[in-house]
Order: C-alpha cells, then sequence, then structure tokens
C-alpha cells in the first residue's frame, strides 16, 4: 500500500513513524523543507510548497499514492483533498468546504448556532473593522479576538490578559480580514482528537497542551511548546460528565457536516475549554494537533494504515483503535528567540535520549549535522506508567541538547498539573 504524508514538521514525523510499523506501507512524502525523521522513513519524497496543489497532485500520480494523509492545515484549506480525490487518491483529510470549521472561524461558530450544537460561547462576526471597533469600545468585559482565517495558532488575543482596550483596537487594525469577537472563557484547556469516517468518531486520549512561550505559562502564544496525556486517557480536570459532553459536541458537528452536504473525513480535533459550566469550544481544528499528535500517535498500538482504509472506506470501529495505558510527555525544543524573533542557523547536538523518542520538526541537516530553523525545532515524548515516570525521560532527553536553544522544563511536572487541578476546583 503507497501512502503520500503532506507536511514536514514534527507532526508529520509522527504520522509518518506510525505508518512505517507496517512493513508493507510504502510512504512517500511531500514537503516545503526536508525533515530527516521522515526522510529517513520514506520510499521518495518531494519538496514543494505543502499548498502547491498542482505539484503535489503530479507527484501522487508519479508514486502511484493510493492513499494521502494531510497534515497541515494550509494544504487543507487550498483544496488539496479535493483534487487527489478526483484521482481516486483517497485520503485522510476533510474537503475545502468540510475543512472550513478550522480555516473559517465565521463559518464554524454559524454552523454551531444554526444547527443547536452545544458548547458555543456568545460571540460576534464582523466583516467591518468599523464595526468591530465600536463593539469594543462598548463591550464591558474581557474579549476573545479572532481572525477568521488560518493563523497557525498564534493569532487570538485576550482583550483583558493579554491587550487593554486600545490594544485590542490596535489589533483589529492590524488585521487583513474579517473577526470573530467571542466572550473570553474561563477555565482549563483540554484537546480531544478523534478519528472520523464520514459516520463513526473513534475518540484519542485527551491531551493538554501548552501554547505559551515560557515556564508557569508566560509570553506570547506560539504553535505548542509541549504536551501531556495521562495512563488512563483522562485528565483529572476533566470529568465523566465533561468528557462525555465533549465527545457528543464532536459528534453532533460531524453529524451537522453531513446535513449539509459535506461529509468529514480525516482528523477531528476539538480544543475545548473545561468551564464552569462545563466544556465550550475553543476551536476545532481539521487534523492532529502538534504537538498533540505526538502524544496519541506514540501511544497508538494499531495499525494505523488500516486505520487509513477503513476512513477510506467508512468501516471504521472501536475495535480497529487501541493505545497503551500509558502516559505520555513531549517537550519541545525552540531556536533563541522563539516565536517573535528565532534565530535560524545555530548547530544543535544530540546527546543521550534514553528511552524518549524523537520527532524532528523544523531542523536542517547538512552532512549528519543538525542545525536550527525559524521554528519549533525537535520534540521528546516520554512514555511511562505514571506521569512522573513519562516526565523524566521527556525531560532527560531535552536537557541533553546543545545549542543556542530551549525548551519548557515544567511540562509534564507534578507541581503544573497541580495548578491545573486546584483551578478546576475553584472554578467549581
Amino acid at each position: 500500500m503507497k501512502i503520500l504524508v503532506v507536511g514536514g514538521g514534527g507532526r508529520e514525523h509522527a504520522i509518518a513513524r506510525a505508518l512505517a510499523r507496517n512493513e508493507e506501507t510504502e510512504l512517500f512524502s511531500v514537503m516545503a523543507k526536508k525533515n530527516p525523521g521522515i526522510a529517513a522513513l520514506a520510499r521518495g519524497i518531494k519538496l514543494c510548497r505543502e499548498t502547491d496543489i498542482s505539484g503535489i497532485t503530479r507527484y501522487a500520480r508519479e508514486c502511484s499514492a493510493e492513499y494521502a494523509f494531510i497534515g497541515p492545515e494550509a494544504p487543507l484549506e487550498a483544496g488539496i483533498v479535493d483534487q487527489l480525490e478526483a484521482l481516486d487518491i483517497r485520503c485522510v483529510g476533510p474537503t475545502q468546504a468540510a475543512a472550513r470549521i478550522e480555516t473559517d472561524k465565521a463559518f464554524c461558530r454559524d454552523m454551531m448556532e444554526l444547527h443547536n450544537i452545544d458548547g458555543c460561547p456568545k460571540y460576534r462576526v464582523f466583516h467591518d473593522r468599523a464595526d468591530a471597533i465600536s463593539f469594543i469600545h462598548d463591550y464591558e468585559g474581557d474579549l476573545a479576538i479572532k481572525p477568521i482565517g488560518l493563523t497557525g495558532g498564534k493569532g487570538v488575543r485576550i482583550m483583558g490578559e493579554q491587550v487593554d482596550r486600545s490594544g485590542a483596537v490596535a489589533y483589529v487594525k492590524s488585521l487583513a480580514g474579517g473577526v470573530v469577537l467571542e466572550e473570553r472563557l474561563i477555565g482549563e484547556e483540554f484537546t480531544l482528537q478523534a478519528f472520523v469516517d464520514g459516520n463513526h468518531i473513534i475518540p484519542m486520549p485527551l491531551v493538554q497542551d501548552h501554547k505559551r512561550a515560557y515556564e508557569g505559562d508566560l509570553g506570547p502564544n506560539t504553535g505548542g511548546m509541549g504536551s501531556y496525556s495521562m495512563p488512563d486517557h483522562m485528565l483529572p480536570f476533566v470529568s465523566g460528565a465533561d468528557y462525555k459532553k465533549a465527545l457528543a459536541i464532536m459528534r453532533a458537528t460531524v453529524a451537522a457536516l453531513e446535513r449539509t452536504g459535506h461529509p468529514y473525513r480525516g482528523i477531528l480535533y476539538g480544543q475545548f475549554m473545561n468551564t464552569a459550566r462545563g466544556p465550550k469550544v475553543i476551536e476545532f481544528n481539521a487534523r492532529f494537533g502538534d504537538p498533540e499528535a505526538m502524544n496519541v500517535l506514540s501511544l497508538l498500538s494499531s495499525d494505523l494504515s488500516d486505520i487509513v482504509v477503513r476512513i477510506a472506506e467508512g468501516s471504521l470501529s472501536v475495535t480497529n483503535v487501541t493505545f497503551e495505558q500509558n502516559a505520555t510527555v513531549c517537550k519541545y525544543i525552540v531556536p533563541a528567540g522563539y516565536p517573535d524573533s528565532p534565530h535560524p542557523g545555530d548547530p544543535v547536538t544530540l546527546r543521550s535520549t534514553d528511552r524518549a523518542l524523537v520527532y524532528y520538526a523544523n531542523i536542517a541537516e547538512n552532512e549528519g549535522n543538525l542545525s536550527t530553523l525559524t521554528s519549533r525545532t525537535l520534540a521528546f515524548v516520554g512514555i511511562g506508567p505514571t506521569l512522573e515516570d513519562a516526565e523524566r525521560i521527556a525531560e532527560q532527553a531535552a536537557s541533553g541538547v546543545g545549542g543556542n536553544v530551549r525548551y519548557r522544563r515544567d511540562i509534564g511536572t507534578r507541581a503544573l498539573l497541580e495548578q491545573r487541578i486546584n483551578h478546576m476546583k475553584e472554578l467549581r
């Protein structure tokens, strides 16, 4: 079976590694920059922009790909699935229309409201900048300011935490397109990802990501500095009722897309805020999270290649998807200055990684020598029977990296988890 993986980051390295466990799977890859981890697994690679739809489809035909696994959101927005499936190449990834649940925040909120899907915060959509600014001036309380289009996980500003009212107005003025203004949600974030074949939704272990650049959840938002999951696949600040509600919201979302003529196939990512009133939807993503993909795919004990086929056939069931009962901790290494002014070209050396899994992301390799580029460099995933075991493995590997890089030492620690638990208790 020939599978084309589109994308070249840590998420796609995790996808490729999971697919490569099946010895009968032949991997091919399209990525903007060469990922040394993916290149070592793939039979063939093509370097091109991940939104170069004609280049990708041409390469898919050249390598006789039967299936494609789409990693990032940008090619989904550009319609890569529609074009590949027109060539009878089945995809793990939604069509351009279905992917709008991520690529168009206004569409997502309006769909939730139209179909009475639970978990939608109070919101307003503005296509006129002056109207949005007037609303901000009149609004009492905190606001989440979200550009309608894609922002790489870095576009949200919180009026009342990150910026004041004048800063919020300045941010709206800087945006090229429309904006969604939402009530600020207070609580603890968690991620629920699921495999979806159009009708069936098979959930994965819960994960909590850490967006802020610095320890103690300080600094600007990033694409994600690391994440963790627990051995029971739950999170201690998410109750059974919270989990059921979040999963029901995702099922209702898939059903709504089906009713509107856009069946959803691929990975559905639900980013939730667990509030005093239960889970609210921060956003949906139409693909795996990065770094959350590394947590769940490192635990996947069933055959991802088989899951790909079943998603394409619409025959996915819970018996096809199993995960190890272990905890995971993922710690991202990033270049100095990330995210605002990352410094590229600095040498990176790896010492003993112990038992940690290594996932390459935005990193250059030249004759065996590694160096930083301008985004997250590489990630280490520790796996163990307890959170402490997994964190110890990830920390030992991350602390052994040499170079002008840094990482968050607090991710996956018991102290940080206790803060989450206590915060949720205070809210409830």
